[in-house]
């Protein structure tokens, strides 16, 4: 029989039990709104490590405390709000919070300050309370709109109540004001405010300069309580911001508007080159500055697939110009035409899917999106932010559709458009929490159904329709058996083919296709948890003859910093065939990815239309690009360095190239194709000389197209030598490439095809000047090397091969 044996401290008696931690609470204020007189809260409020899926399991309520502790604390209950938007937001894999959100209704009545007070001061917390658990945190603003800058409004008679962060969390301001301006209209020679203010009347109005304190006075013209003041512009005032005040028996009052300012929001200044601008501040405070023009909307209109703006800009107007939408995080740039009204208005299409290099529509990537204006052409400058007219600040945010995509028009720091190009994926789908369900739970089950006879094919991560897999499509539905063909896609870039059914990446049907697809068909890696089955056929086509080492062959430290050699040590495994491009690439590919399984010597199918191409097909590029026809097309197609990092988690653009020295030796009988790795970000011009490519969907049309290669290390040298045309080698860093960087797998200054130049002054110099046949041997002996088997079959020899191993052959 056994003995309970009950375990004692040193002193003989049982240890306490440990205290449970205190929980942490989360709150933020995500939107903000007046409802005619109440302010409508819209926000999140959670427990760490407790669930709210359903609604109810999670309760919150604002506890309004008064800054001074003159008067108790305000209790505002909150009424449970669906948002699977917490759920994504807090990156944990536990729990569900998608009923983690709350609607609460404030009247700014019940804090009105007390009698002989003008104005009192509330800080806004959230009691968070899970089952008997209770935690309080600071209601913290979220990162954009009416979150970020809550509006001030107006309530009763003369109640004004002013949102504001400070700490980190929500304050509230309520109060009677002594002066209220009821109007701030232009005139030719300033701006006239018309209010009212508590008492006898006053004195003048006052500016003061926000970093100077110079101050300027103006007369005001008062009657029965309401006053008339004009801001003029002569004399013309120093440039900077500046604080209007009401000189009052009981000292300086500011200015509150009751209603944004009406009319041109900007005057020319006496001189040019800057304006006065009367702006409306936050908590609804009036300001002017002296400061050049700058673009405001003052209407906003949906329109299919964009939204069309109107505002002012008061600028020079002796050059076109352009709107420009730049994303925050990798820097590219999308633009759009302004067309110019009368009286320094102007009009322009915000496009939600702009037309991409190849003239199809392509929407805006995820992530935000900065809306510029500016002068049109290679000069034109940064740009200046767009600002928002207060008048439509209560129409955003704005929601529109483009594609498969949705997008919202939303401000930050108040008053500066930006547009917000969501993920395809819902919140509910992208969560951590769903991922981490489909991964452990949906993918397994879908394991166990049969497999069908579907190919699912996936480049760079759903990027687009091109590479390999391109042309091992295009062989198997024009030759091959009956199959269902699935094209992954990621954020909507890109629409395969008809005949091709799309599956959103992380979406349950990709995860669901994974599983149950007897082919995967990529040229990069696959899903870290992919497990081939019995009876499925996973062929890795890869995307490139190795001229850099990549993967066990890189130096150490690059590749294995985050574990990626651990993550494809498992992936490898999983691959039941390697396509090698030529007899050179077979054993670099093994002993770069320790592959000891089937690798297919049969050349690139990718590079079959490269073999045998198409005129009609190549001239149709052309078109798509708008191409000038006699010019002669020059690709500029350089890798990336790891060791430049760049904005949104890409490398550094570095071209090197001198363009503008490019544009006049070049300019009049050739054009640019500017085509950066993939992994570099950042933005490029592009005008009638330079053309951004860097979003064309396949690079091979560019190749077909091109009449002479500019790179350096990249693998689309092996590619373009299928076509025989000329290449040169912009090798600046050779030394430190070679051997700090990346180092090489063969003797690339020996093998070269091209001349190989240091300097951007040669590179123009060879493009005007240069001579193939200098080169013609060395070209010779690179192609048999590299690339003997690119003779236009190479598809029909993979799609052969795949379906042989799909029938147990």
């Amino acid at each position: 029989m056994a003995h309970l044996v009950r375990h004692r401290t040193p002193t003989g008696h049982a240890p306490r039990p440990a205290a449970p931690a205190a929980p942490t609470a989360y709150a933020a204020l995500r939107h903000a709104v007046w409802d005619g007189d109440a302010l409508v809260l819209h926000g999140e409020g959670r427990l760490d490590g407790h669930p709210g899926e359903r609604p109810g399991q999670t309760r919150v309520v604002l506890e309004l405390r008064p800054l001074g502790g003159s008067r108790r604390a305000v209790r505002l209950r909150t009424v449970p709000r669906y948002l699977p938007e917490a759920t994504d937001d807090s990156a944990q894999t536990r729990h569900g919070l998608d009923w983690t959100g709350f609607t609460a209704r404030l009247d700014p009545a019940v804090l009105r300050p007390r009698a002989g007070r003008p104005a009192a001061t509330w800080r806004v917390e959230a009691a968070v309370a899970s089952g008997r658990l209770l935690a309080r945190a600071p209601l913290a603003p979220h990162w954009c709109g009416g979150g970020e800058y809550p509006p001030a409004g107006w309530s009763g008679p003369g109640i004004h109540l002013a949102p504001f962060t400070a700490d980190g969390t929500l304050h509230l301001t309520v109060g009677r004001p002594p002066v209220r301006v009821d109007s701030c209209r232009a005139r030719p020679d300033g701006f006239e405010l018309r209010g009212t203010a508590d008492g006898p009347g006053g004195g003048p109005l006052v500016l003061r300069h926000r970093d100077t304190g110079e101050l300027i006075q103006t007369q005001v013209h008062w009657q029965d309580g309401g006053f008339t003041a004009v801001v003029g512009t002569v004399p013309r005032p120093a440039p900077g911001h500046w604080d209007p005040a009401l000189a009052l028996p009981d000292g300086p009052a500011p200015l509150l508007l009751r209603h944004p300012p009406h009319g041109p929001g900007q005057l020319p200044l006496p001189g040019g080159g800057s304006v006065l601008q009367a702006k409306q501040l936050a908590d609804g405070r009036v300001q002017f500055c002296v400061r050049p023009a700058e673009p405001r909307v003052d209407r906003i209109s949906p329109a299919d697939g964009a939204f069309e703006l109107a505002g002012e800009f008061p600028g020079p107007a002796d050059r076109p110009l352009e709107l420009v939408l730049r994303h925050t995080g990798d820097g590219r740039e999308r633009r759009a035409p302004v067309r110019p009204a009368p009286d320094g208005r102007f009009t322009a299409r915000l496009p939600l899917a702009p037309d991409g290099p190849d003239g199809a529509p392509r929407p805006l990537g995820k992530g935000v999106w900065e809306v510029l204006l500016r002068p049109a052409g290679p000069d034109g400058g940064h740009g200046d932010p767009v600002r928002l007219h207060p008048a439509v600040l209560p129409l955003l945010p704005a929601r529109a559709r483009a594609g498969d995509k949705s997008f919202l028009l939303q401000r930050r720091w108040h008053d500066t458009l930006i547009v917000d190009s969501l993920p395809v994926l819902s919140a509910v789908e992208r969560s951590a929490h769903r991922q981490h369900r489909l991964r452990t739970d949906a993918y397994p089950a879908a394991r166990r159904r049969p497999l069908r006879d579907a190919v699912l094919y996936d480049v760079f991560g759903g990027r687009g329709y091109a590479c390999n897999p391109r042309a091992v499509h295009a062989e198997l539905a024009r030759s091959g058996p009956a199959l269902e063909h699935l094209w992954v896609v990621e954020d909507g870039q890109e629409r395969p083919p008809e005949g091709v059914r799309a599956v959103r990446q992380w979406s349950p049907e990709w995860y669901e296709a994974l599983a149950t697809c007897r082919y995967l068909v990529g040229n990069t890696h696959f899903p870290e948890f992919l497990r081939r089955r019995e009876g499925q056929v996973v062929v890795q086509l890869w995307h490139g003859t190795p001229l850099k080492r990549i993967a066990h062959r890189m130096p150490p430290g690059w590749a294995a910093a985050d574990g990626y050699l651990e993550r494809l040590g498992h992936e490898v495994r999983q691959w039941s065939l390697l396509l090698s491009p030529s007899p050179f690439a077979t054993p670099e590919l093994r002993a770069s990815f320790r592959y000891g399984g089937e690798v297919l010597e049969a050349g690139y199918p990718r590079n079959d239309r490269l073999a045998r191409p198409d005129r009609a097909v190549a001239a149709g590029i052309r078109r798509r690009l708008r191409l000038p026809p006699g010019r002669r097309v020059v690709l500029y197609a350089p890798t990336w360095r790891d060791d430049r990092p760049g904005p949104g988690g890409r490398h550094a653009l570095d071209l090197r190239l001198d363009l503008a020295a490019a544009r006049a030796v070049l300019g009049r009988d050739h054009v640019l194709l500017l085509r950066p790795h993939v992994h570099v970000g950042g933005a490029l011009p592009d005008d009638d000389f330079v053309r951004d490519v860097a979003d064309y969907p396949d690079v091979q049309d560019l190749l077909l197209i091109a009449d002479v290669l500019v790179t350096d290390y990249s693998s689309v040298m092996f590619d373009f030598a299928v076509t025989g045309r000329p290449m040169l080698f912009f090798t600046y860093d050779l030394a430190h490439y070679r051997d700090a960087l990346r180092g090489f797998t063969f003797d690339f200054e020996r093998w070269a095809p091209g001349p190989l130049l240091s300097s951007s002054e040669q590179v123009v110099a060879a493009l005007r000047d240069f001579d193939p046949a200098r080169h013609r041997d060395a070209y010779r002996r690179f192609r048999a090397r590299f690339c003997p088997l690119d003779d236009g079959a190479a598809a029909a020899r993979v799609a052969a091969r795949m379906l042989a191993l799909g029938t147990g052959r």
